[in-house]
């Protein structure tokens, strides 16, 4: 199946989520016009790493800025990813990706697993605790957000339950470009998939995020790669490349959990 996919490479201004949503909004219509199936936000897209004032920013899943993406979603035609401050359960909160369909309707729901100790996340968020993939026209879908590439046992467990690709919003900082590019070809790699990235720019406080939103293919090929500025990436994937690949080399079936244990 053809996939046309867009990356909303933003410049995220800290705790204005007003200015951000307008950003967003003109992206979508953008990757509307040119005939986009899928539009990839940043991770905390709206707010950025203000989470000093999460209590002031994070809704629930359905309401505040999650409510108004899945109006963009319907108004665009679009399938929207990217994560937001969201207000959990027992009054907590998560860096969470929903995943809204282009009747503005929620596919899937992603509170992000792994905490990022080096931007004080553990400090004011709380870490989901499921995996999550999505059933979509083209596919098997898992979510992951940002610090989770570093973890290759989530994305070998996304294949396993037969995820064909894995979309990561990110605030991605420098000077880590290479960590960024090799863990993402990796990823691929590893587990014969699309690894689809949308990674912010700009500096926040003394952090800059370089960008860089890449598509990378099952063979580990990068499909398209941003640069350093602000603006919105778009490519054309085939998704039947996941099962020619698998069945060209057939990691799945020569794995041995019964000895590695996993």
């Amino acid at each position: 199946m053809k996939l046309t996919i867009s990356l909303a490479q933003m410049n995220v201004n800290l705790g204005n989520p007003d200015r951000n949503l307008e950003n967003a909004k003109n992206m979508a219509t953008e990757a509307a016009r040119r005939g986009s199936t899928l539009l990839v936000l940043p991770e905390l897209w709206s707010t950025g790493y203000d989470l000093e004032n999460a209590g002031r920013h994070a809704a629930a899943p359905d309401q505040g800025i999650f409510s108004e993406i899945a109006s963009l979603a319907k108004q665009c035609g679009l399938y929207i990813l990217g994560s937001n401050l969201a207000l959990l359960p027992g009054g907590k909160f998560g860096n969470t990706a929903v995943f809204f369909g282009p009747q503005g309707n929620s596919l899937a729901s992603y509170t992000k697993l792994h905490l990022f100790r080096l931007m004080s996340e553990h400090s004011y968020l709380e870490p989901g605790d499921s995996l999550v993939v999505a059933d979509t026209p083209w596919g098997k879908t898992g979510l992951a957000i940002c610090y989770d590439l570093r973890f290759p046992e989530l994305f070998r467990a996304y294949a396993l339950r037969g995820a064909q690709m894995v979309i990561i919003p990110a605030e991605w900082p420098d000077p880590r470009l290479e960590h960024w590019r090799i863990l993402l070809r990796s990823r691929a790699i590893e587990n014969q998939m699309f690894i689809i990235a949308c990674n912010r720019v700009g500096t926040t406080q003394e952090t800059t995020f370089f960008g860089h939103s890449s598509i990378i293919d099952p063979w580990g090929n990068t499909i398209v790669e941003a640069d350093e500025a602000e603006g919105l990436i778009t490519a054309t994937i085939d998704t039947d490349l996941v099962d020619i690949v698998r069945a060209k080399i057939p990691v799945f079936e020569d794995r041995r959990p019964s000895i590695y244990g996993g």
